[in-house]
């Protein structure tokens, strides 16, 4: 779950290469992670899109 999007003052979504302050919702077994934790992560994936100003689609 995302909680904040670093280094944006008001901006409400994240894109793909932003920084975000994020909670671990779900952990695998042995694994350094554990549920609950607030981490930093980087959006590499989205589930919409996105159009940029030169016509890509990425």
């Amino acid at each position: 779950m995302c909680i904040r999007v670093v280094g944006a003052s008001n901006r409400r979504y994240a894109y793909i290469g932003d920084v975000i302050v994020a909670v671990i919702k779900e952990a695998v077994p042995n694994t350094p992670l554990e549920r609950l934790e607030v981490i930093r992560a980087v959006i590499v994936r989205t589930r919409k899109e996105l159009k940029r100003d030169n016509g890509v689609i990425i």
